[in-house]
């Protein structure tokens, strides 16, 4: 199997239980996305020693966060750190607060477009990032305010990315799962039927996937397969999912303090683990 046909594969993997009608946004792609992504964290590794790469995470729940996206933006730190690169996450209160002691974090601050253009620009300029990755981030809907999939308005508790994405002059990557996340706005008309509030945020690449998190686990195995090394098999959903717990997450779906991700069990993103683990050809090793 070839590159590109591995990457249908895991286009077509991520999507198959279409959970949230992801398949409408899968048509409206140019297949190959997971490829082309991995591919320019791949670039960005390779022409920086130590290349910086900030990824933005966190979905605010009622008045915590949801466990979909930092499972995948924890995975892909904790990946990107034992490839040689300086992984940053970027979140807001309270989950900035709570990854601090264990990550490198930039809490988002800004409480205004204007602010969060200001801190953006501030960060971009400090950090130089050879690449921003979103990971299951609202995105700003055409009214400039940002909405979860029930269509109730969450601006108050959001932080803001969106600035960080439009303003980067380095590649950026979006994972999203329902249409109201970063990046979705490069398929917006497409998708505009869905029961979402669209994001009109774009990206230099979208992925989609059933649940955010997986999304990084796409990336993820191409990133070990060029290295010829199984950062799959290092990826522990349900021991990030108990560490988020402990510190007071929720699943998004049921905003309950349970170790799940949108409303499903673990059990079901670690069968993905080992789908894609054999898709790359370490599951037998």
């Amino acid at each position: 199997m070839n590159e590109q046909d591995l990457s249908v594969a895991i286009e077509n993997a991520l999507v198959a239980r279409n959970l949230r009608q992801m398949r409408v946004a899968q048509a409206a792609l140019q297949p190959g996305y997971y490829l082309r992504a991995a591919r320019l964290l791949q670039q960005a590794g390779t022409a920086r020693a130590g290349a910086r790469v900030l990824i933005g995470t966190g979905f605010p729940v009622v008045d915590t966060f949801e466990t979909d996206g930092p499972v995948g933006a924890i995975a892909l730190y904790e990946a990107l750190a034992a490839l040689g690169y300086q992984p940053t996450l970027a979140c807001a209160a309270p989950l900035a607060a709570a990854l601090a002691p264990d990550f490198a974090v930039l809490e988002l601050t800004g409480s205004d477009l204007e602010g969060a253009r200001h801190q953006a620009r501030d960060a971009l300029t400090a950090l130089q990032p050879a690449a921003v990755v979103s990971i299951e981030r609202p995105g700003l809907a055409a009214d400039g305010r940002y909405y979860n999939m029930r269509g109730e308005d969450i601006s108050a508790r959001c932080g803001i990315f969106d600035p960080f994405m439009e303003l980067a002059d380095c590649p950026t990557i979006a994972i999203g799962d329902g249409g109201n996340e970063i990046g979705m706005g490069n398929i917006a008309s497409a998708i505009s039927a869905l029961d979402i509030r669209v994001s009109v945020t774009t990206c230099d690449e979208l992925l989609v996937a059933d649940v955010s998190n997986w999304g990084a686990y796409g990336l993820i195995a191409f990133l070990g397969m060029w290295r010829g090394r199984d950062l799959l098999g290092a990826v522990s959903p349900i021991a990030i999912l108990d560490y988020l717990s402990q510190r007071g997450s929720v699943d998004g779906v049921t905003r309950e303090n349970t170790p799940t991700e949108d409303g499903l069990d673990a059990a079901e993103g670690l069968a993905v683990l080992a789908q894609l683990r054999a898709l790359t050809g370490f599951a037998d090793r």
